[in-house]
């Protein structure tokens, strides 16, 4: 059996209260507070957290996390919050990405005009793969 605690005072001192919309309710007898059981929610796998705080920290925006993720900036703003990430300001230099599928990015890869005078990282991302690519601002 589940040992639930109550959410307002984390004893485990409760009673089962009835049915809400079919969730079982609980009583809390020490502080009498009225609870139902805790959605487990949409759980967000570890790998796209890493992925975003990455993205993040490479000078994405919020939303532009979220268009290639998939995940709400929301979301994302959360993560950087809970993470406590700091990313460093980018004054000189913006990143531009692109999405690219094997074939893609090997016939990228091929052509070296593309490659000089700017800084990049590829990335798995699911089946696709992400370059980063910063490129100095000509002054």
């Amino acid at each position: 059996m589940e040992i639930l605690a109550c959410p307002k005072c984390a004893t485990d001192n409760i009673v089962k209260s009835g049915v809400i919309k079919d969730r079982q309710r609980y009583l809390c007898k020490s502080c009498n507070y009225y609870f139902t059981v805790n959605k487990l929610g949409k759980k967000i796998d570890v790998y796209y957290v890493t992925k975003a705080l990455q993205l993040y920290l490479e000078g994405l925006s919020f939303r532009e996390i979220e268009r290639i993720i998939g995940v709400s900036h929301v979301t994302v703003s959360n993560w950087v919050k809970e993470y406590k990430i700091k990313k460093p300001t980018h004054t000189d230099y913006h990143p531009t990405y692109k999405i690219f599928n094997h074939l893609e990015l090997v016939e990228f890869l091929k052509n070296k005009e593309q490659l000089s005078g700017a800084g990049m990282i590829i990335t798995e991302l699911g089946d696709k793969f992400m370059m980063i690519k910063w490129e100095r601002f000509k002054g």
